[in-house]
Parts: C-alpha cells; sequence; structure tokens
C-alpha cells in the first residue's frame, strides 16, 4: 500500500489549508449556533432513541439501519455536553460543517481559484434541505462529508493517475454504505470506472484487490448486520433484500410512474434549496464542463451523478423525499461554482464577484420570510395534522431549530396531565419524544406509551381485543385522532375527548 502513504501531493497547500480550515470554521459555527437544543419529532426522535438504546440495526430493515452514524452517536452518548439528544444533534452540524469544507477543497483543487470554490461552499450550505437536517440528528451530513472527500480522491486520481487515491475512494465509499445506501449510486459509477481502467492496463488486479479489501473494512458496521442476520434468519434473499430496500420500500426504490402532484413538489423542492439568481449559475457550470475541466474521468462522473442523483430523488414516492436530493444539491453546487468560475474569468471585475457573493447569501432573508408568507395565504404543505407547539410553517420551511423546544413542552404537558399508569398510543412522529422524556429523563415512567415501533417497557397490547378490558382498568389517550396516526379500531368504535395536548378514549355514545 505504498501509494496510500505516498501522497506529499494530495496535501492542501498552505495557501488552501488556511481557507478550508476557515470554511470549516465558519459552517461549524453556523450549523452550531442553529442546531436544535433537544430531541425532535419523525426520524430525528428514532436516532436518538436507538442511540440510547445502542441499537445499530432498528427495525425498519436494514437499509434503514444506517449503522455507522448509530456508532458515532453511542460514542458522543458519552460526551459531557448538554443532554444526549443535543449531543447527537451536533453530529450533524459537525459533519455538516467539514461536507461543506470538502466541497469548498474539491472545488478549490479542481478549478485553482477560491471564488467559485466560496461559491460552490456557501450554495450548498445554505440550501433548505441541507442546512436543515445539518441541525437534527440525521445521517446525511455524514453521508455528504464521506461523498465529498469521495470526490476529491477521485479528481486527485484524475489529476496524477496515483493509485493511492483510489484506495481511499474505496474506503471512504465503504464508510459511506455503512451509513446510508444512497453511497450504491457513486460506487456503481465507480466500478463502471475502475473496469475502465483495467481495460486499459491503468490499474492492475491487484491493485484492484486493495480497494476491495479497504471497501470491505470500511462497509463493516453495514456488512456485519447483513452476516449476523442471515445467520439468524437462514433467509439470505430475504435479508438481502432487506440491506437493499428496508422493510417496506422496494416498491418506492424502483417507481418509476409521477404525478402531477408530485412533479409540482420536486419543483417546489428546488426552487426553495436556490431561491436566489445565483441558481443561474448551474447551468453556465453544466454547459462549460467540456470547455473548462481537463479531467475528463473526474467530468463525466459527476456528471452521471448528477443524473442519477436525480433521476432516483424525482420519482422517489416516500413522504420525506425532499431529503433524498440533497446529494443532488451538493453536486448541483459544485456546477455553481464551475459557472462562476467560467464568468469569472470573462467578466473579470470586483463589481461581478461582489453581486455574486451578495446573491449567493439571499437564502437567509428569504427562509426567515417565507413561513410567514406560506402561512397567510394557506399554502398546503402536505402534512395531515396539526401538532400540539410545531407550527408547520415555521418548523418545515425555516430550516435553522435555534431554540426550538416544542417537543419538550409537549412531552411535558402529556405526562404531566394524564392518570396514574394511563396508557397514550403515540404514532412514530411523536412516539420518541415521549419516550425519551420517559427514559433519559426519567419522567412518569407509570405511563405507558404504545406505537407501532417502539413502546415502553412492559406496555400493554393495544388491540381490538384488548382494548376493552384496557379502558375499565386505566385511562386510554392518543395523539391525534386521524387516519393514519390512530389505529382504525379506535377510529371506528370510539369518540374521542380532548384532554389538553391529547384526545382522551371514550365509548362512543
Amino acid at each position: 500500500m505504498k501509494e496510500m502513504s505516498g501522497q506529499a501531493k494530495s496535501v492542501p497547500s498552505e495557501s488552501v489549508l488556511p481557507m478550508y480550515l476557515i470554511v470549516l470554521a465558519t459552517a461549524g459555527v453556523l450549523y452550531i449556533v442553529t442546531c436544535a437544543p433537544t430531541i425532535l419529532w419523525q426520524d430525528s426522535g428514532r436516532f436518538v432513541y436507538r442511540i440510547w438504546h445502542n441499537d445499530i440495526q432498528g427495525n425498519l430493515g436494514l437499509a434503514l439501519a444506517h449503522p455507522l452514524y448509530i456508532m458515532i452517536g453511542i460514542a458522543a452518548k458519552y460526551i459531557p455536553l448538554g443532554d444526549l439528544a443535543y449531543r447527537v444533534n451536533l453530529i450533524s452540524a459537525v459533519f455538516g460543517a467539514v461536507a461543506v469544507a470538502n466541497l469548498f477543497l474539491l472545488v478549490r483543487l479542481w478549478l485553482g481559484r477560491n471564488f467559485p470554490a466560496v461559491i460552490a461552499a456557501v450554495t450548498f450550505a445554505l440550501s433548505h434541505t441541507f442546512w436543515r437536517h445539518a441541525c437534527i440528528a440525521e445521517t446525511y451530513s455524514l453521508y455528504i462529508a464521506l461523498l465529498s472527500a469521495e470526490l476529491i480522491m477521485l479528481l486527485q486520481y484524475s489529476r496524477t493517475g496515483r493509485v493511492g487515491f483510489l484506495y481511499w475512494l474505496g474506503l471512504f465509499n465503504g464508510l459511506a454504505i455503512a451509513d446510508h445506501m444512497f453511497a450504491s449510486i457513486p460506487l456503481l459509477c465507480y466500478a463502471a470506472f475502475i473496469v475502465v481502467l483495467l481495460v486499459k492496463k491503468h490499474l492492475h488486479f491487484r491493485q484492484l484487490a486493495i480497494i476491495i479489501l479497504l471497501w470491505v473494512v470500511g462497509a463493516l458496521p453495514y456488512e456485519y448486520l447483513i452476516i449476523k442476520n442471515i445467520i439468524q434468519t437462514g433467509d439470505l434473499a430475504g435479508t438481502l433484500a432487506s440491506a437493499a430496500f428496508g422493510n417496506s420500500w422496494q416498491g418506492a426504490v424502483f417507481n418509476t410512474s409521477l404525478s402531477l402532484k408530485i412533479v409540482k413538489e420536486n419543483i417546489l423542492f428546488l426552487l426553495l434549496n436556490f431561491p436566489t439568481p445565483n441558481s443561474l449559475l448551474f447551468f453556465v457550470g453544466l454547459f462549460v464542463l467540456r470547455k473548462c475541466s481537463s479531467e475528463k474521468a473526474f467530468s463525466n462522473i459527476i456528471l452521471a451523478l448528477l443524473l442519477l442523483f436525480f433521476l432516483f430523488a424525482f420519482r422517489y414516492t416516500v413522504p420525506d423525499r425532499y431529503a433524498f436530493f440533497i446529494p443532488f444539491y451538493c453536486v448541483v453546487s459544485i456546477f455553481a461554482g464551475l459557472g462562476a468560475h467560467f464568468l469569472q474569468r470573462r467578466i473579470n471585475h470586483q463589481v461581478f464577484v461582489c453581486l455574486v457573493l451578495i446573491l449567493s447569501l439571499l437564502p437567509v432573508p428569504v427562509y426567515a420570510v417565507v413561513p410567514a408568507v406560506a402561512e397567510k395565504v394557506s399554502f398546503n404543505l402536505g402534512t395531515k395534522r396539526d401538532i400540539p407547539y410545531r407550527n408547520g410553517y415555521s418548523y418545515f420551511l425555516r430550516p435553522w431549530k435555534t431554540g426550538y423546544r416544542g417537543t419538550e413542552r409537549f412531552a411535558n404537558e402529556a405526562l404531566d396531565t394524564v392518570e396514574d399508569r394511563a396508557v397514550i398510543y403515540a404514532d412514530g412522529t411523536v412516539a420518541y419524544v415521549l419516550l425519551y422524556a420517559q427514559q433519559v429523563e426519567q419522567k412518569r415512567r407509570d405511563v405507558k406509551i404504545v406505537s407501532g415501533r417502539d413502546s415502553s417497557e412492559g406496555a400493554p397490547v393495544l388491540n381490538e381485543n384488548t382494548v376493552a378490558g384496557l379502558m375499565a382498568d386505566s385511562a386510554i389517550y392518543v395523539v391525534s385522532p386521524v387516519k393514519r396516526y390512530c389505529p382504525g379500531f379506535l377510529l371506528k368504535n370510539y369518540d374521542f375527548v380532548k384532554a389538553g395536548v391529547l384526545w382522551r378514549v371514550v365509548e362512543r355514545k
């Protein structure tokens, strides 16, 4: 592995390193200041819950296990800095800053100028969906940090031909697989590239074996889960399907149909993430890619990634598909940097540079005012119900989560107001908020939280056959008496009385 250690030329020069550190620190301050201070709703809450229980597999299928992220969260659990949820949220902030700094370094190494690299970094750092997920417990900022590292290694190999960069590429992609199955899309591109190198005899099979070995080492957390499940179940096909698609998402992964509603929503996602005239720089970069880049392999792969990431996210049908555009936004920002580079070389005027820099910051005031405007015109966010202490417009349309403690208020009020030994049915959006208050903050352990995924220790079975007996012995509450968020047998056979932030289940009159 001689090539892996002999990489003096790959180390950023003294002129690049200070700028890299400045970008890293600036992005770090942005995301730490805007980071959520406590547990949040939905998947973010589930991640915190899994980390608390050292659960590296979860119960949604292997494709949604994200073992590398959970392992890092478990390590963060032992750092004495604020409460558990805040520490887990900070993981996203830290890796979000690394991702932005890596993007700066990638474009700086590629184009040789700070200006386009800064534009690419700022464009991505302030894109709505990435910023939002860099402030909460989620897997995406870690994935983008690894993806950007992969692309740096790919660029350096394209420029130098030194196979050591491919070794690092294999390791980083293996780690990315252990974090998120998104990494399988670049893996396909890299595999095709390596086949071309083998055919042209630019790569030997011994070197390929080293790349594969390092990839296997990086992906070990995920491989461990796959092997463990094959041994435990004896079901090879079922385990591999779970590893590729999770328990219930194979149809969404292979979806090829589009409705007008999905197309409209996707267009709105794109506009929300790049609400600035600088978005036109992307099209300039796309147009001049062949003209401005001498690294043919690198150019071909980022173009392929742009297309594949876009196609995957655009026709995906899961409710939170807006998050699956994040890798596409990363590549869009690279092209925006290239567009800025091309125009700067032709205009070469300080006014142009200043204007582009100012416009790159435009998303911040846009995100500040968009929630109020959307609420005033009653824009449909697609949410099916209201949750106490969560204004959907500001929660979803404003990326920063500074000071947001609506989850704490909800959990405290819900647990404080119910009777002894009460039973609360909570859907997946809110269940982990209540479980966190119970198990981490040791609040009202006598109350039993029941959900479709995870429940309190010793929680009763709540179904059509047990509900009458449970009601005779204790009060039963639900968070939302709404279809999909409440068991159908309760909606069909019982009434609900508002009780603070909950609804009490009562006999139908």
